[in-house]
């Protein structure tokens, strides 16, 4: 049976979790609700969308989340990007 977590890239994509919350931690209070909750739920959706999609019975269902997946990886990257134009964020290596 296949499940999300035997799935390296559902692991992954928990680690980026993990990361971005560290980093966020330290962007202004006043992005609290805008930028930073958009952040988070970006790089939570990414996880969950290979979770769900895993869940589904048939491949191409699976599939359809993966993208899913990786649009909010698309997503995140704009976001950051703009983290760092507005200099919350000094390297995107970190991710």
């Amino acid at each position: 049976m296949r499940t999300h977590k035997n799935l390296d890239v559902w692991k992954n994509g928990i680690e980026l979790v993990k990361k971005v919350y560290i980093v966020t931690s330290s962007f202004p209070k006043e992005e609290i609700y805008c930028l930073t909750s958009q952040i988070r739920k970006s790089t939570i959706s990414i996880p969950s969308n290979i979770a769900e999609g895993s869940a589904r019975n048939s491949t191409k269902e699976f599939i359809q989340f993966l993208y899913f997946a990786l649009g909010s990886t698309a997503e995140l990257e704009t976001q950051l990007i703009i983290s760092r134009e507005l200099g919350y964020l000094k390297d995107l290596s970190v991710f």
